[in-house]
């Protein structure tokens, strides 16, 4: 059987699509910076287009602004639950998983 192995492409984090943060998170993710949870919320946040929460900031070309130049993730140690369950309690489209290296891939992580 085919698993998911992150080949650490980035892809995912390129995605169209939103990452909402769960409450707590803010805090987490400001404390991992060593930032206010104020400075977090304005440099790192927008509130959703629902306005029922905050949601990741975008670069210019829709990468997540956590995304490194080598495609890993800034805060992996304390990336949103959303990031986090990728991709088994979020999956891509049909249209995405081709872009995933890793979604349908035999081989073992290329990075820890």
């Amino acid at each position: 059987m085919r698993k998911f192995h992150c080949q650490c492409c980035g892809n995912c984090c390129r995605w169209k699509g939103i990452v909402r943060l769960t409450s707590l998170e803010p805090e987490r993710l400001a404390e991992a910076l060593g930032i206010s949870v104020e400075e977090f919320i304005d440099r790192y946040t927008d509130l959703a287009p629902d306005r029922t929460g905050l949601i990741l900031k975008c670069l210019p070309d829709g990468a997540c602004c956590f995304l490194t130049a080598d495609n890993l993730c800034a805060v992996n140690a304390v990336k949103p639950v959303q990031c986090a369950g990728f991709p088994y309690t979020w999956q891509p489209t049909a249209e995405q998983a081709p872009l995933c290296h890793g979604y349908w891939s035999d081989k073992p992580d290329q990075k820890a």
